[in-house]
């Protein structure tokens, strides 16, 4: 009789192992979102504490607008070559996309915001020598190389459609000297980077949230702060829904 039982189990074995169908998705399951990148997917600053993503966030507003099942990989302060690494060698992040059926990127942001300090430390109160080394700083930067990369790395795991956020002025217009300076150079050079990316690669889509935060700063990023509200979120999810041809 055990010899019986486990012949019998070695037969059920083998049949599982080689049907197509085996381990894959039923009819009716679910169709998922990937979002990955820093505290904008996260939604940082909304929730009542931020050890987890944020509800109100763009992916999950996603989610209950289009019935998709949402992971959210957003990761709070993460540069673009923290999450490129990420994608080549964590196993979480590369079978959430392999898996995946939509793919959301937003990075760079951290990026930027580093290199603006950075060149305002260094300059002082000279505006033109300020702008000289942020300009410098950005043509050394690999954050552009660390996205084309990210890119390329969610490709080689999924022919999922992805879209690619570029990058919204996080100023208030309270703040005309950050607001203006950061809009010279978002719509000058870092943002038709972003387009010229987007643009490069078959089914990546640019989410253009530069223009659609325009100048509603106050409506669309927490006071105080760089991030978006609810409000933000909503727009974000608003955008990347128009971006995938679903919205």
């Amino acid at each position: 009789m055990k010899k019986l039982i486990k012949i019998i189990m070695a037969v059920l074995l083998v049949s599982l192992l080689s049907s197509p169908t085996a381990f894959a998705k039923s009819d009716n399951a679910k169709e998922s979102l990937v979002a990955v990148g820093d505290s904008i997917p996260f939604g940082y600053n909304l929730g009542q504490t931020n050890q987890n993503p944020a509800k109100t966030s763009y992916p999950y507003v996603i989610g209950k607008l289009t019935d998709l099942r949402v992971r959210n990989l957003g990761v709070p302060g993460w540069q673009s070559d923290q999450l490129l690494t990420a994608l080549q060698t964590n196993q979480k992040y590369r079978q959430a996309i392999s898996h995946s059926d939509y793919v959301a990127v937003t990075i760079g942001s951290n990026d930027f915001l580093e290199i603006l300090r950075a060149a305002a430390t260094e300059s002082g109160e000279n505006q033109l020598l300020f702008q000289q080394i942020l300009q410098q700083k950005l043509e050394e930067s690999d954050v552009f190389e660390n996205i084309t990369q990210t890119i390329q790395e969610v490709r080689s795991l999924t022919d999922s459609p992805i879209v690619l956020y570029n990058v919204y002025n996080p100023f208030q217009l309270t703040d005309p000297l950050l607001h203006n300076v950061s809009d010279v150079f978002l719509t000058q050079i870092i943002n038709p980077a972003f387009a010229v990316l987007a643009f490069s690669y078959q089914d990546v889509y640019l989410a253009d949230a530069y223009n659609a935060f325009g100048n509603d700063q106050a409506r669309y990023v927490l006071p105080g702060d760089i991030h978006p509200t609810e409000d933000g979120q909503a727009k974000l999810a608003e955008i990347s829904l128009q971006a995938f041809g679903v919205y």
